[in-house]
């Protein structure tokens, strides 16, 4: 009897544990908005832990089924396994690039690990992986192409995470994988030490980096200033990113010769639209040498602009433009051949009036509506919460913007999931929660939120991968919404950005803080005049971080033992034929994309998608930019399929042809 007592006081606890665990509950919030500021920090890895049990448990009932494997009983029940732990990632996922305090930098840690070997135990299951076979190996045309995707995304993710291998070699990628996890959370950490030292030197985050760079009249400071961002993870200190760098590229290597593949770019682009290393390679040849020719035209414009600060005693006698003079001496020969000053243009982009922009570009060319959200949960105070209905009222998901600068966020922007789109078992729609992050011109005392040309353009962009996540209708969750290739996913925020700077949107959303007055029509002609202006700077830069991207990742083991960071770089660039005023949109030991973010030998993506999208926008134009069939047909086509089709088929079926690869060039005004 006393024994069953403790049992039952033992069972009891547990439960009474697990009801207390924010995560692992119901939540009873508007539209199941994780409940953030009931949260504590000691829930997140017992509910990990939780996740991943129950997730255990799931995949073991797959294998034990007696019933001869078909898509419904292995592949659509794999789907729909861990959905526990995915709903406590998503919260944990967002937060740890966004809320990355000393305690919340050690729950990743800890949560990353015990992830890795967790899906490194399911895909390299072999009893798991005959089931799967089995299905894939069947006549497929009973399934739909949907389903079709999906098996295909499922086998391939066994077959490239070494189900194959002989137990040892499984053994050895297990623990690979876990030390690229540990590394790469290691260089993220330096990262962002890196910045908000930076921040503490100049007194600026580095996301107003290049607005201090153009503002600032001090030749000095903004050679410091230079020398701080592009030395970041460089300077030999406790926070020095080289060695990381490096055992990232290393691990990479040999988990790629493991798996059969000559280097990591051969295995990273195996599933992709390029599908290899010397595809991408070509490709990128064929934009540097124009970028860096029209990027030599316009160091002479802006040499002639230096040459009278010469004469007019201002700088000594023979200085030439450098890397730290561009963007300054850049917006001096916009402002002289254009006449536009951004001091002019920031008062019409007050944050709230951009959002409000990309919210009226959305429903004029797809219909939909954007409301606020009052009091619904949020994970800071910065945050904003919104809903999205379609043109009939239904509801296409939640939406959150985050848009300023933190000392616990990582830099840059970027568009997060916290809840995918799906069909769950009993056929309700699951719709998602999607987040916007950014890192733009956070409000002062003084003035509110304005943002530079730039920056509207970053909350366009980032608000197309959001749409493309929030307009997606697919039944399985890993080809829902940006669940695509990754040299396809820019596509639809590029494509976005279009939308920005059209005359009948800015009427809508361009309107000054103070008076609220429409940005005048001969502002939006200078604005659209200078669309073209330092593309040759901008392609450049862009392109040679993509070119160093490869050219790292191409290198095989061997090749890796004895590489210097800084000559490895270096090299690279004098090959490329980098002129000495430019460097690499991410020098090596702050290239977030490519140590800790998904984009190794991927950075291309951008340039690759931008053909994609110039070449539909262009259809568009022929069109009618605001032509209803046309853009219910990129709807249909693109955003609420996702991933359930080959990218190029998603393409010609929309196109009725393949990209024009000169619609970049022309874009850009490189031709």
């Amino acid at each position: 009897m006393k024994r069953l007592l403790i049992i039952l006081a033992t069972v009891m606890a547990i439960t009474s544990c697990k009801e207390k665990n924010t995560l692992l509950s119901e939540w009873d919030t508007p539209y199941g908005i994780p409940p953030f500021e009931q949260i504590k920090m000691d829930e997140y890895i017992p509910a990990i832990k939780e996740g991943i049990q129950e997730h255990q448990k799931e995949i073991q009932a797959i294998i034990d089924n007696p019933a001869a494997p078909d898509f419904n009983n292995t592949v659509a029940a794999l789907e729909l396994s861990g959905l526990k732990l995915a709903k406590v990632n998503g919260v944990l996922g967002n937060l740890s690039s966004t809320e990355r305090d000393d305690a919340m930098t050690k729950v990743d840690e800890e949560a990353d690990a015990l992830l890795t070997a967790h899906y490194d135990d399911i895909y390299m299951n072999k009893a798991l992986f005959e089931r799967v076979k089995a299905v894939y190996d069947k006549d497929q045309s009973g399934l739909t192409r949907e389903q079709q995707m999906v098996l295909k995304k499922l086998y391939q993710s066994f077959t490239r995470n070494g189900v194959n291998l002989p137990e040892d070699q499984q053994q050895q990628l297990k623990e690979i994988n876990q030390k690229l996890t540990d590394a790469q959370q290691k260089f993220s950490k330096n990262l962002l030490a890196q910045s908000n030292a930076f921040k503490e030197q100049f007194g600026i985050p580095v996301s107003s980096y290049s607005d201090e760079m153009t503002s600032c009249t001090d030749r000095e400071r903004r050679k410091e200033m230079f020398l701080a961002y592009s030395n970041r993870g460089n300077n030999n200190d406790e926070f020095d990113n080289k060695a990381i760098c490096l055992e990232i590229l290393k691990l990479k290597a040999k988990k790629a010769k493991l798996l059969g593949f000559n280097n990591f770019a051969e295995y990273q682009l195996e599933n992709k639209m390029a599908h290899d290393p010397a595809t991408v390679d070509a490709f990128l040849d064929k934009i540097i040498a124009p970028a860096i020719k029209r990027a030599k035209e316009e160091i002479y414009d802006m040499q002639q602009i230096m040459n009278q600060d010469i004469k007019a005693g201002l700088l000594p006698a023979g200085s030439k433009i450098e890397p730290w003079d561009w963007f300054y001496y850049a917006e001096r020969v916009r402002k002289a051949k254009f006449d536009l000053d951004e001091n002019l243009t920031r008062p019409y982009f007050m944050m709230q009036n951009v959002r409000k922009g990309i919210f009226e570009a959305a429903n004029m060319v797809y219909g939909i509506k954007v409301e606020p959200i009052a009091d619904a949960p949020k994970y800071n105070p910065e945050v904003e919460v919104f809903k999205v209905s379609d043109a009939d009222g239904s509801l296409l998901g939640i939406f959150m913007t985050d848009y300023f600068p933190r000392s616990t966020k990582r830099g840059g922007a970027w568009m997060n999931n916290i809840r995918d789109q799906y069909i769950d078992a009993n056929g309700k729609e699951i719709r998602p929660i999607i987040v916007n992050v950014g890192n733009m011109t956070p409000p002062t005392d003084s003035l509110p939120a304005l943002f530079t040309i730039d920056q509207v353009e970053t909350v366009f962009h980032e608000f197309g991968h959001a749409l493309h996540g929030l307009l997606t209708k697919c039944t399985y969750p890993s080809v829902s919404g940006t669940s695509v290739a990754r040299d396809f996913v820019e596509t639809f925020s590029q494509f976005n950005e279009n939308w920005g700077f059209q005359p009948e949107i800015l009427a809508k959303y361009a309107k000054h803080y103070k008076t609220g007055e429409v940005i005048p029509d001969s502002l939006v002609t200078k604005i659209n005049n200078s669309a073209k202006f330092n593309q040759g700077f901008m392609t450049t830069e862009l392109t040679a971080a993509s070119i160093l991207d490869m050219k790292w990742h191409e290198l095989t083991e061997e090749q890796l033992q004895n590489v210097n960071v800084e000559e490895f770089e270096k090299k690279v660039c004098k090959e490329m034929g980098l002129i000495d005023e430019i460097i690499p949109r991410y020098r090596t030991t702050y290239f977030n994309h490519i140590f800790n973010s998904g984009y190794s030998a991927g950075y291309y993506g951008y340039l690759w998608a931008e053909v994609l999208e110039k070449d539909a926008f262009e259809y568009f134009k022929q069109n009618g930019i605001y032509n209803k069939e046309i853009a219910e047909k990129f709807r249909k086509t693109f955003l609420e399929r996702g991933g359930s089709e080959e990218p190029m088929v998603l393409y010609e079926m929309f196109r009725g042809a393949q990209p024009d690869p000169g619609a970049l060039l022309r874009s850009r005004g490189l031709e």
